[in-house]
């Protein structure tokens, strides 16, 4: 571990190394256990030299974004995990908005409002980065990236940049080919459309509203937890199991809505598996239909 630490610090600075370091620091539940090497790239040219670094001296290697839409277990993650939050410049150039990974979807849709551009009001609540909208084709009240991204800028799994189309993402529902590739997502370019300032902050107000009414947002959650499945709605399926509320250890189905799990106090990632396995059984016993997860889990048990 200390050669591998030493040669990083001949690809970047000390200060954006961390060893042993609680990942319960970098995800919205709160939970997860370490991670042998953090590291937060500043440049692409960071991030390809210690992906070249990583597949050279074959060493695993994970990407996170924000974590909000993340379970990493309790035993951590060996090897290097990359976070690419510190990569969150957006800027704009003829109604198109180019953002790296690292910024949140949020700041995007607050910069497009900014500029008076409309197109990405859908996304002023979804808490991930660009990097994981990307990643699964994020979407919310009736809107996803896919109406409006135009082309990617990633590292292929040899780590050289390759610029994609939007067609060549192959983005579906909560897929993409970023995914099935294993890319790593460095920058996005969304093409927008003009519009009146008054009329998409109306927009994004009302969205915001219904969010903040409906979700659990004063509680660290991963999000809405299960893809929603054909002809059902997810959070519906779980509530009428009568499982809103239900809590293992300190986790918890959301009594404000049931498609969430709720971090009520000191819950580890195993209560959250554990939950989510519960959920899958009851609903499934219950209705027949097979909840997948819509949420990523990572790491060793």
């Amino acid at each position: 571990m200390k050669t591998i630490y030493n040669d990083l610090t001949s690809i970047l600075n000390a200060e954006n190394i961390k060893t042993n370091e609680p990942l319960s620091n970098y995800t919205f539940t709160k939970t997860g256990g370490k991670g042998d090497l953090i590291i937060t790239p500043k440049t692409y040219q960071e991030v390809q030299n210690v992906y070249k670094y990583s597949l050279k001296h074959n060493i695993p290697t994970t990407i996170l974004g924000n974590g909000s839409n993340l379970i990493i277990k309790d035993g951590g993650i060996r090897g290097i995990v990359l976070i690419l939050t510190t990569m969150n410049n957006i800027h704009l150039s003829n109604n198109k908005i180019k953002a790296q990974s690292g910024a949140g979807i949020i700041e995007v849709s607050r910069f497009a409002l900014k500029n008076s551009l409309s197109g990405l009001e859908f996304a002023c609540g979804i808490p991930g980065s660009i990097g994981g909208a990307l990643h699964m084709n994020a979407g919310a009240y009736g809107g996803v990236v896919s109406d409006v991204l135009q082309e990617a800028l990633v590292l292929d799994t040899n780590g050289d940049f390759l610029t994609l189309s939007k067609n060549e993402m192959e983005l579906d529902y909560r897929k993409s080919s970023i995914a099935q590739n294993g890319y790593l997502v460095l920058e996005a370019t969304f093409g927008l459309t003009p519009g009146k300032f008054n009329e998409i902050k109306t927009k994004m107000d009302d969205l915001t509203f219904l969010r903040e009414s409906k979700q659990p947002l004063e509680y660290p959650s991963c999000g809405s937890v299960f893809k929603r499945p054909p002809g059902y709605f997810a959070g519906k399926l779980i509530q009428d199991s009568g499982l809103q509320g239900k809590q293992i250890g300190g986790a918890q189905v959301s009594k404000k809505h049931a498609g969430f799990i709720v971090n009520v106090g000191s819950a580890t990632s195993t209560d959250y598996l554990k939950l989510i396995s519960y959920i899958q059984n009851t609903v499934n016993a219950k209705f027949g239909v097979v909840l997948e997860p819509e949420v990523k889990i990572l790491g060793e048990d």
